[in-house]
């Protein structure tokens, strides 16, 4: 047993912890949990917890045999909204096979892989997001509707914001859970949130992601809401978008900032392997039917489907900041996507850039983009791409993808068969999302 480990077990022992919650991520991005009594904690450390992973969306065919969690002891979190009658703790999760393999499909895996391929090159990548949603009010029977919050706009106070309580409850439950934010504020959209976070170790970045939703949602139900990240749940208002953050660091030097000008083609290299691989890895970083009508909304001042750079604010897909903690800025992505995938991919790119000397194009001219090459336009055609797609095949392994695939395949197949659009979009995605 690890010292790590026995630290767990006597901090459980101390707190009085009855649970355990064992979360993972589908391939879909969706969190999953098993619940355990502290008891059973030692043994999930040594064999695991075995469940059926032919019933998690996109991980294996019935026909093959359970998959495994094992805790990672060093995610230790204990739940602040759950403290009557024992305290509850949850951890992230390694997904194993029965034999003690690791499972390919484990996104939280293919993140450790990037982050590992970039190490063994010399570099390492920070990574913040920031992320935005919808508060949303409920009816009499406790049941979710598509009437905001409230009637705000971008940084409106209150009495025109009325998520300013819930954000500052978010904030400080993200708190007690050892995850600081920067700032939060009232977004565009009626109703429309979003809280922001300093760069971290990229599997850090991404259980705080996951960690972070579920506080959303949890504090949002507890103050009579419905919280949603669904990219676009109002068809006439603005999206909702993830924008990523990331810092190259070399020697723990940043790549991005102005004094190292003389490792800037190392930095630029690493953007352009992002831009070139922008189209093919849309699927992961834009995977539903809806992540397009954001993308698409083209009278919205976030919609950044154009493949270009430019330090200024405008419609394109990276924004370089050097101001304060230097870094691009990925504005595509949203909410819906599976992280850890969305990450590695992200570093899977920037890494090749880097190693085939990727040369950036010149700063896109955002008030003419009418040329710049663009993002699919829908999902079918972001699938189309990342099928073909040699860099997808490499990195996302080949069961993960083929089954990701399928489902995706399927979903815009009844999405193209049903007579409401909008109502197919809004039943699929917003509750789940």
């Amino acid at each position: 047993m690890s010292q790590t480990v026995k630290d767990v077990l006597d901090f459980v022992k101390d707190n009085d912890v009855k649970f355990v919650i064992l979360t993972f991520c589908d391939s879909f991005g969706n969190i999953k949990n098993i619940s355990l009594v502290a008891d059973e904690l030692p043994s999930a450390f040594e064999k695991g917890v075995s469940f059926e992973a032919y019933s998690v969306g996109g991980f294996v065919d019935p026909r093959e045999s359970d998959l495994v969690l094992y805790p990672d002891a060093s995610t230790i979190q204990l739940l602040p909204w759950r403290l009557q009658h024992g305290s509850v703790v949850r951890f992230f999760c390694k997904i194993r096979h029965t034999d003690g393999r690791s499972f390919d499909g484990d996104g939280r895996g293919m993140l450790f892989r990037a982050q590992n391929k970039l190490s063994e090159m010399g570099y390492s990548c920070q990574i913040g997001s920031d992320c935005e949603f919808y508060l949303f009010r409920l009816d009499s029977e406790g049941e979710p509707t598509l009437i905001p919050h409230d009637r705000g706009g971008y940084l409106d106070a209150a009495p025109f914001d009325k998520g300013e309580n819930v954000r500052r409850d978010i904030c400080l439950t993200l708190e007690k859970l050892g995850i600081k934010p920067i700032s939060s504020h009232h977004e565009r959209g009626p109703g429309q949130n979003e809280i922001c976070f300093k760069n971290n170790d990229a599997l850090k970045a991404c259980d705080d992601l996951l960690t972070f939703k579920t506080v959303v949602r949890t504090v949002a139900a507890m103050n009579g809401l419905h919280a949603s990240f669904m990219p676009k749940p109002l068809k006439d208002e603005i999206g909702s978008g993830l924008h990523i953050n990331l810092s190259l660091l070399k020697d723990g030097e940043n790549l991005f900032a102005p004094a190292m000008l003389s490792k800037k083609r190392e930095a630029e290299s690493f953007i352009a392997g992002i831009l070139a691989r922008a189209k093919e890895m849309a699927v992961f970083l834009n995977p539903t039917i809806n992540s397009y009508e954001r993308l698409e909304d083209n009278e919205a001042i976030e919609a950044y489907n154009k493949i270009a750079w430019s330090y200024s604010n405008g419609p394109q897909l990276v924004r370089i900041e050097q101001d304060g903690f230097a870094k691009m800025q990925l504005r595509s992505a949203d909410p819906s996507c599976n992280p850890y995938i969305a990450y590695a991919l992200l570093l899977f790119a920037g890494a090749e850039g880097i190693e085939n000397k990727m040369k950036l194009g010149k700063e896109a001219d955002i008030e003419n983009l009418e040329d710049t090459d663009t993002l699919p336009e829908d999902l079918k055609k972001a699938i189309d791409i990342a099928r073909t797609s040699d860099f997808i095949a490499r990195y996302v392994p080949k069961g993960t993808l083929d089954k990701f695939i399928e489902y995706k395949e399927n979903e815009y197949k009844n999405y193209s068969l049903s007579k409401d659009k909008n109502e197919f979009v809004t039943k699929l995605y917003f509750n789940k999302i």
